[in-house]
């Protein structure tokens, strides 16, 4: 084991502070990568706080990380010391059920493991401890390569609101001659703005707020749509193949399922806290559908970070120092961020 200091909340309604702890030292199949940036996610907030059901304390969120290679166990083959990593949502599954067995470990049937607030398989009794911190130990199947063209901070965020978006719009193939929505700019909005438009579609941005439109075209947006115009709204019936829902609040989903072409697809990956209700026929009369994603498997996430390298995408971040988190906590509620906070790390006292 090997000290570590990070940024931890010991109770849900306790802010952020330093925190020390232990980490495993490498084993054959692991890489240590000293952290460099690790950026915030909603889900970190929603976590440290227990809104999804109580959090294990102390918890030390963060799972979009970008560092260095400090060390490799004796049986790494795909890592070196030096070599610019990744790591996202997870740090282990299963690896035997079928999804995980099909390279979709997201969907692992007996739930994979968070890179924070789960359980560590290789230390048994041990939970994890995410990216709010020096360093992190993983295993090397679940590692990924950084691409060193881009700008790195910038980088951190796709490992959650990159593959959230780029898995979808992938999976339904998405691309040259399809039109395709997104609902929301944010986060995952913009990536999905960006992603989309990289892939060859004709692409609308549905809003509620007339400030954003400049951005969303400057974010690869050909149209935008005030959701809150019904006369808007309406000329859009019909017109979508693939819609990409991002909103993490209720909001009429019906408005959204009328505007599919018949045989389109509406994804949600944005997480309301209370249910989205729908009339069925929405979909019957059309033969719609209505689906979920959930990130990305491991080879897909090295897929989508080879993409972002190959198109030049990043996140649009702000930087910030491990200090100003709970700051930055506050504005991500309050939606007050373009369009993703990331933590130099390298400001964390050793």
């Amino acid at each position: 084991m090997f000290a570590c200091t990070g940024y931890a909340a010991q109770s849900a309604d306790a802010p952020l502070a330093p925190f020390s702890f232990e980490r495993r030292d490498p084993g054959p199949e692991d890489v240590r990568i000293e952290i460099l940036y690790c950026g915030i996610c909603h889900s970190d907030i929603h976590t440290a706080r227990s809104e999804w059901g109580p959090a294990r304390y102390p918890v030390v969120p963060g799972h979009e990380i970008v560092g260095r290679v400090s060390a490799v166990g004796s049986a790494v083959s795909g890592f070196k010391v030096g070599d610019l990593a990744g790591v996202g949502c997870m740090v282990d599954s299963c690896r035997s059920c079928a999804s995980c067995r099909a390279g979709l470990e997201q969907y692992c049937e007996t739930g994979f493991t968070g890179t924070y607030n789960g359980a560590d398989k290789k230390t048994p009794g041990v939970q994890t401890f995410g990216g709010y911190a020096k360093a992190i130990v993983v295993d090397q199947g679940f590692v990924l390569r950084v691409p060193e063209n881009l700008e790195l901070a910038a980088v951190a965020p796709l490992l959650c609101a990159g593959i959230t978006t780029f898995s979808p719009l992938r999976h339904w193939k998405v691309g040259p001659g399809q039109t395709v929505g997104i609902v929301g700019l944010g986060g995952l909005g913009h990536m999905g703005l960006k992603l989309a438009h990289a892939m060859g579609a004709e692409v609308t941005l549905f809003t509620t707020s007339p400030g954003k439109t400049d951005d969303a075209r400057r974010l690869g947006a050909d149209h935008v749509v005030l959701s809150k115009e019904p006369d808007a709204m309406a000329a859009q019936a019909g017109r979508f193949d693939f819609i990409l829902d991002c909103v993490a609040a209720k909001h009429d989903i019906e408005a959204y399922l009328r505007l599919l072409k018949r045989d389109g697809t509406l994804v949600q990956v944005g997480a309301p806290p209370e249910p989205l209700s729908l009339n069925v026929f929405s979909l019957i009369l059309a033969r719609r559908t209505f689906a979920g994603s959930l990130i990305g498997g491991i080879a897909e996430t090295q897929e989508m970070l080879d993409f972002c390298a190959e198109h030049g995408i990043v996140c649009d971040i702000e930087l910030i120092q491990p200090d100003q988190i709970n700051h930055a906590y506050e504005r991500v509620i309050a939606n007050d961020v373009k369009y993703r906070f990331v933590i130099d790390m390298n400001a964390l006292a050793a």
